[in-house]
């Protein structure tokens, strides 16, 4: 088993992917990257485009209707 305190950051990388490739394949490589992705934009910023800002009683409705919804089905 290799020591991995005494690598460098780029060599432990190295070993990592190296490793991933083999046990995942190209393919299984790529996705499990891909759950890292830092994505872009300002979330906070867009998610009151999306949302706008509802009043609490507005939510607690919201809630009941959803609720009342499903009991119906």
């Amino acid at each position: 088993m290799i020591d991995a305190s005494e690598l460098t950051l780029e060599q432990v990388r190295e070993i990592g992917l190296r490793s991933l490739l083999k046990d995942l394949g190209p393919v299984g490589l790529i996705r499990f990257l891909q759950q890292f992705e830092t994505g872009y934009g300002d979330y906070t910023r867009e998610r009151y485009t999306w949302l706008g800002e509802p009043s609490v009683e507005a939510l607690a409705q919201n809630i009941d209707a959803q609720r009342a919804a499903k009991s119906d089905q």
